[in-house]
């Protein structure tokens, strides 16, 4: 199977463009057919050139979602941000900025997982009362807004909470100083999506 990726590796493309080029990377990916996969070699960095990315990806450090793998992506396609339970600070945001302003990437796609252990551990924090100690306890923090909305009494919480904190994160950086404009303007697309660790599968999600 060739590269399908066409005008979408340009930066300055369309968000349209780059959420269906990242998706269909995805269904390549679950089919079992990666154009990339893991097979990538040490020519094909060397021969991809400059920067043009189409996308930046802010996901989770959990080691079972391994964002170019997913997403059946090669070198220079895609900007990749992880932190526990994709949670933002100053220096995401910033490298978003950067990428989205300096690069002209036109999506940014936050992308949540099942089973996650940073919302675990918020879930957990919250129903003991005892708030981890050290830089942990900025993550339980950050994620803690999308557990109480779920409901912590709610035996599907974790889920939930999943869902609510990827929707919370999209809408905060819909409302980031640099990006609303451009997100206002239709230029940028802001999007979150969940993936499936037993299937490989990527579903978006809407915004409410």
């Amino acid at each position: 199977m060739g590269d399908t990726s066409g005008q979408g590796r340009q930066a300055g493309g369309t968000p349209r463009a780059a959420l269906a080029d990242l998706l269909a990377g995805n269904r390549r990916f679950v089919s079992g057919q990666p154009v990339h996969g893991h097979d990538v070699t040490a020519a094909a960095a060397a021969a991809s050139g400059d920067q043009q990315p189409y996308a930046v990806v802010l996901g989770c450090i959990d080691s079972r979602v391994p964002l170019e793998a997913i997403f059946d992506q090669t070198f220079g396609a895609i900007c990749v941000i992880r932190t526990g339970g994709h949670v933002l600070d100053r220096a995401v945001c910033g490298s978003i900025e950067y990428v989205v302003g300096q690069l002209g990437v036109p999506l940014v796609l936050v992308l949540g997982h099942e089973r996650c252990g940073a919302v675990g551990a918020t879930v957990d924090a919250l129903r003991s009362g005892v708030r981890p100690g050290g830089s942990l306890a900025h993550l339980v923090d950050e994620i803690a807004p999308a557990v109480t909305e779920a409901g912590l009494d709610d035996p599907a919480v974790q889920p939930l909470a999943i869902r609510r904190h990827v929707r919370r994160t999209v809408h905060t950086l819909r409302a980031d100083d640099l990006l609303a404009g451009p997100v206002a303007a239709g230029r940028v697309a802001v999007v979150g999506g969940l993936y499936d660790l037993a299937t490989g599968e990527v579903v978006l999600l809407d915004a409410g």
